[in-house]
């Protein structure tokens, strides 16, 4: 085998201005959600009314992650369930047990 054989080339791509477009405007939505968040943990008070919104948009920004860069939004929509489901599960699984734990406190002896 000659050296010439063995030699590979690399071709660049064009820039795609449609894939980056795209990827700013996922990112504009994200830090829109994000800043709701913010505006939100500093002009409220805190308690159940909050928490409850924070989890909420957390599980929007998730499936909206999960759709965009998972690719989740051209399958079928009980696959995407499929995962969101047991999250909301899980989320409120890890909130009952931190509520059912603080209670320890609570006891008198």
């Amino acid at each position: 085998m000659s050296l010439q054989e063995n030699q590979t080339t690399l071709e660049v791509q064009p820039r795609d201005n449609a894939k980056i477009k795209k990827i700013w405007k996922i990112a504009g939505i994200l830090l829109f959600v994000t800043a709701i968040e913010f505006v939100f943990a500093f002009t409220m008070p805190r308690g159940i009314l909050l928490y409850s919104i924070f989890i909420g948009l957390t599980l929007v920004k998730a499936g909206y992650i999960m759709m965009e860069f998972m690719h989740l939004k051209d399958e079928a929509k009980t696959l995407f369930w499929s995962i969101m489901i047991p999250l909301i599960f899980l989320v409120w699984l890890i909130i009952a047990l931190m509520k059912e734990g603080s209670e320890i406190f609570m006891l008198r002896w």
